[in-house]
């Protein structure tokens, strides 16, 4: 793998759209290192989704479940490799809110921005729930809102004292999953041979047996790829927090280059020894596969090594959404689409955005509404889990969709401007443009229709498509009162 060429120091667009380019302020900070993005990379993806939500997959797919992943993770893989693409060449803290608004104008860079940032906010909640509800059970003498609070101010804490801190955390907690899953992996290979004490050669007789390799036909691989294409959400994250790195056309181009194949290795890799190791008939949807291999094989005290795995990786996702809600609120201030207070720093140079250059400043308003409208959802998952948040749960279920479709829509029109006007920044290239561009929005309209015939995702669909169009109605009406303010 050849890493890109150091990019240029400016982080500006070559142009902007012909409505202008937006007036993006400076990274609040360049405490990222590379070790960082590339920990963030590999393990902003590997969550609860694939560590318990994969039984789910299993169990409606079959075996199938290996085409499913791959299918998915190939959707993603290109929608990163699009995302990398621009943000190699343009880096910014607002990264696809940014990219949209430079592509498609205003009214997309606000939406997709804050379409996104209320995903992240919504999700937070029931990360931190699940992860309270994990430690309730270690100590069940601390109740669980005991431990969404403490979860909660340790992590607001950690984001608002610097970057680096974020990046630490999120470095071992990533370095922990992506140890499990190696770990799992090896195992597994191990067992499947018959080189673990006491196991034979498992063969394929699981992968053929129960109804063959795909028991439920390419209906079933597609149903298995409904359930896992949104495991896929949070590797957005590294292209947000590439701009606070100390070289972040450089740094972002070579995570995104190591990210996406490893991850579809873990996924796809992982899944292939389940469904080879067990019989897929076994799986029961909210159960983790991997507890019940590492039962098959006899590692003791396997319930009790996944919790911390789960428990480490809803954590993760928590520090993760966090950040990135705080500064895609951020770069949405810094564009005059958030209100401008948010755009205070800590620190040195604290009243003018971008003026704490690496002395570590910390957008802590940003932080705090991001983290307040977090606590909201918290308490609306404790109080009403299944009424009002599961209305806003619902409300982003199909968000992550739109937002891929943003980003390929942007990476299309932004292309071709760049290799035009300054082609030497497209260090890192998406691969059969436009073509793979094309067959990946097929793939996402797809996806969302098949969304739309299956009862049991429809509800995603629809309370998404209002939130976008509560969205999309709030920016047409501030378009209007722009281009009004300028006719008069």
């Amino acid at each position: 793998m050849h890493d890109a060429p150091t990019s240029p120091p400016t982080t500006g667009p070559p142009t902007g759209p012909p409505t202008g380019p937006p007036v993006e302020p400076e990274p609040p900070s360049r405490g990222l290192k590379q070790r960082h993005l590339t920990m963030l990379g590999l393990g902003g993806v590997i969550g609860a989704g694939l560590f318990v939500g994969s039984g789910a997959g299993i169990a409606v797919a079959g075996p199938g479940i290996v085409v499913s992943y791959l299918l998915a993770g190939g959707l993603a893989m290109l929608v990163m490799r699009m995302l990398g693409e621009m943000s190699a060449a343009m880096p910014s803290s607002g990264s696809f809110s940014v990219h949209a608004e430079r592509a498609l104008g205003r009214w997309a860079g606000f939406s997709v921005g804050w379409l996104y940032w209320f995903l992240l906010v919504v999700v937070l909640a029931a990360e931190a729930t699940g992860a309270a509800r994990i430690a309730h059970g270690w100590v069940p003498g601390v109740p669980q809102w005991g431990w969404v609070l403490l979860f909660m101010v340790v992590f607001t804490l950690a984001n608002l004292a610097s970057v680096k801190n974020f990046g630490e955390f999120e470095f071992w907690f990533a370095a922990l999953k992506v140890g499990a899953i190696v770990l799992f992996l090896v195992l597994g290979v191990l067992a499947i041979g018959g080189w673990l004490p006491d196991t034979d050669p498992v063969g394929f007789a699981n992968l053929t047996g129960q109804g063959g390799f795909l028991p439920h036909g390419w209906s079933g691989v597609v149903s298995g790829v409904l359930v896992v294409v949104f495991a896929f959400g949070g590797l957005e994250v590294v292209t947000i927090a590439a701009a606070e790195s100390d070289d972040p056309a450089r740094n972002v181009a070579r995570a995104v280059r190591s990210a996406v194949w490893r991850i579809l290795f873990f996924y796809v890799g992982s899944m292939l020894i389940v469904v080879t190791l067990l019989p897929w008939t076994s799986m029961e949807p909210g159960e983790s596969p991997y507890v019940a291999v590492l039962d098959a094989i006899s590692v003791p005290g396997a319930g009790r090594i996944m919790d911390v795995v789960v428990f480490a990786a809803l954590l993760s996702a928590l520090n993760a959404n966090l950040y990135g809600s705080s500064r895609m609120l951020f770069s949405l201030a810094g564009r005059g689409e958030a209100p401008k207070g948010l755009l205070r720093l800590s620190g040195r140079g604290a009243s003018r955005p971008g003026a704490a250059g690496s002395g570590g400043g910390v957008p802590r308003r940003a932080v705090l509404a991001s983290v307040a409208f977090g606590f909201a959802s918290v308490l609306l998952n404790l109080k009403w889990p299944d009424s009002i948040f599961l209305y806003m749960l619902n409300a982003v279920g199909a968000v992550l969709l739109f937002v891929w479709a943003l980003i390929a829509v942007s990476q299309l029109r932004l292309r071709r401007r760049i290799e035009r006007e300054a082609p030497e920044r497209l260090s890192l290239r998406m691969w059969g443009f436009p073509w793979l561009t094309w067959t990946a929005l097929a793939a996402m309209a797809a996806v969302l229709v098949l969304m739309v015939l299956d009862a049991g995702t429809r509800p995603q669909v629809l309370w998404s498509a209002g939130a976008a169009g509560a969205v999309l109605l709030v920016a047409g009406v501030r378009e209007l009162r722009t281009e009004g303010g300028r006719s008069s």
